[in-house]
């Protein structure tokens, strides 16, 4: 099935990423921009604009990591080493998923397109 989902993990803690808000927008096509927060079990429900037949082009998806290890009690220091995550990337071919598992902790992350 095309389009785009995401799973948000804290490697840290080793737990889901529930509740971190998430952006995703189209920097090229007229396609609407989603903002929410992950589920329980850290992954990001997009909504239908990212379920189907995407347009070719690029994307960015934001990842609030400061204010997710705040809510969570984790100290932070006022201005954390990772406050918001962007990531860019293409959709050259729209016919095929984008699954992007955000793996973080305070200090680092790692993000690529994943099996879906």
């Amino acid at each position: 099935m095309p389009g785009i989902s995401i799973h948000a993990f804290d490697v840290a803690r080793g737990v889901p990423a529930a509740g971190m808000r998430v952006e995703l927008r189209s920097l090229d096509a007229p396609v609407a921009a989603f903002a929410g927060a992950a589920g329980r079990d850290g992954h990001v429900e997009v909504g239908p604009a990212y379920t189907g037949t995407l347009p070719r082009g690029r994307y960015e998806v934001r990842f609030e990591v400061g204010a997710f290890y705040r809510a969570a009690g984790v100290a932070m220091p006022t201005l954390a080493f990772q406050e918001v995550v962007p990531f860019v990337f293409g959709i050259d071919d729209p016919a095929q998923h984008y699954h992007l598992p955000f793996k973080f902790t305070p200090w680092g992350f790692t993000l690529f397109r994943g099996g879906a």
